[in-house]
């Protein structure tokens, strides 16, 4: 089964955004630029999601331009020309000579004449789409072109009315998955389950956070995953209780939890999934006390996830659950409703429960309309992601308690009928963490008394 998005769906996007914008307007979309890491050392690139996203073209320093209902072409881009000794170094280009094959456009130019042909197609026209801010070198030459059109009003130029964020059109049309966009994301979502069962089965006390994140890289591109959909936290102990720890090189402790934010890119779509587990592949009384709290707020609020809830239903459904396993374990004291009318809750909850998936971990699509939390649609993408994190140095609380920090998270698509859970086959009840995580003990055990069992006939 392919995973990949057709060069026909690519044009259905790219004639969805047209058909929404005002007639005589031009839309303006760039591509990414390569970074330098430090001195002359690049990081890898990664293609800008609006442009790939109407494109499927991964090479830096292109623009896309949309100008519906212009005679010589509705989709153009510019891009970079082909070149002998820089393909010998870095890889094959396109060049604009093969871009109207390979991507199904309309015309292609070099990048380097943006210049001498952009500012012609933008005279004459109503309106610019384009997202300021992002790409600010590309910001100064369109208001220099703009600039250079109104210079010429007096001789009868017409230079472009207004600026629109071209966001609140095409990041609404992200928001919605395809059939295709679905089957990558779970493609995703089943390499990242399988790299969370690998580092439960390799953890052990006594090896560094930084060697069970090898572990999930491993599995990450061993299955086609080149990257993670962002840095990857592995955090031992009372290093849970930052939201983004990053360090990843503290060594894990026997008796501890470690909690594991990770999830792969694959094919520019993001998988986000979160687990938490002893560190030994036995948790304690307190620490699955708070762990099934946890648990059970992320089943309650994957259950909410439903067309017409509001974004915000699951989250105030797993805060809920929460806030009540918190009374009932002593670390808070009061009536729900005045403790999270007070935001009491936030000293152990600090953050949402959601966020919108897809080509990016965080997203893009409006969250509210006209001012109201927006409701679930079918083709939508979120993660469920409560926590509990206690303060090492909290002294309201036992010290029993302290230092402790769980999240477990889940993506979740909207479906016609209610939900499906991309990543459910990743162990998260106890029951299924101490089993999968014994059974590695249990291999270990069987290993050392075949090998001592040996050592003895020899002997």
């Amino acid at each position: 089964m392919t995973t990949a998005i057709t060069l026909r769906e690519y044009r259905q996007r790219r004639a969805e955004l047209m058909r929404l914008m005002a007639p005589g307007s031009v839309a303006l979309v760039p591509a990414a630029s390569i970074r330098l890491r430090n001195r002359d050392t690049e990081y890898l690139f990664r293609q800008d999601s609006d442009f790939y996203y109407l494109t499927g073209f991964n090479e830096p320093d292109a623009l896309l331009v949309l100008a519906p209902g212009r005679a010589h072409g509705e989709v153009v881009l510019f891009c970079r020309e082909r070149d002998a000794r820089g393909e010998l170094y870095d890889g094959e280009r396109c060049g604009p000579e093969r871009a109207v094959e390979r991507l199904r456009v309309d015309d292609a130019f070099p990048v380097g004449d943006l210049d001498d042909i952009l500012p012609g197609m933008l005279e004459g026209c109503e309106r610019i789409y384009m997202t300021l801010g992002e790409y600010p070198e590309l910001d100064n030459r369109v208001l220099h072109w703009v600039n250079s059109i109104r210079a010429r009003e007096a001789g009868g130029a017409r230079s472009p009315g207004e600026f629109v964020a071209l966001k609140h059109l095409l990041h609404e049309q992200r928001l919605i998955k395809s059939t295709a966009e679905l089957r990558i994301m779970r493609e995703a979502a089943s390499i990242t389950v399988a790299a969370h069962c690998r580092a439960m089965r390799a953890c052990q006390p006594g090896m560094t956070e930084l060697a069970l994140e090898a572990e999930l890289l491993h599995e990450f591109m061993s299955r086609g995953a080149r990257t993670p959909a962002y840095s990857s936290i592995v955090a031992g102990g009372s290093n849970a209780c930052v939201m983004h720890y990053v360090d990843n090189a503290a060594p894990l402790a026997d008796g501890d939890l470690v909690l594991i934010d990770a999830g792969c890119e694959y094919a520019h779509y993001a998988s986000d999934v979160t687990r938490t587990f002893p560190v030994n592949g036995r948790f304690s009384a307190q620490q699955q006390a708070l762990y099934e709290v946890v648990l059970e707020a992320n089943l309650r609020a994957i259950a909410a996830c439903r067309p017409g809830a509001h974004f915000m239903q699951p989250h105030q459904t797993a805060l809920e659950v929460m806030v009540d396993g918190l009374v009932d374990l002593g670390l808070l004291t009061g009536d729900r409703d005045e403790l999270m009318a007070s935001g009491a809750f936030r000293r152990f909850c600090p953050h949402n429960s959601s966020h919108w998936l897809g080509s990016d971990v965080h997203d893009v699509g409006d969250y509210r309309v006209a001012g109201v939390w927006r409701d679930l649609e079918p083709g939508m993408v979120l993660t469920i992601e409560p926590g509990i994190y206690v303060q090492p140095d909290d002294r309201q609380v036992a010290e029993h308690w302290r230092g402790i920090g769980i999240r477990v998270e889940d993506d979740v698509v909207i479906t016609r009928s209610g939900r499906e859970v991309l990543t459910d086959a990743a162990p998260k009840s106890v029951a299924d963490i101490t089993r999968l995580m014994g059974a590695r003990r249990r291999k270990a055990v069987a290993s050392r008394r075949t090998a001592q069992t040996a050592s003895a006939d020899q002997g």
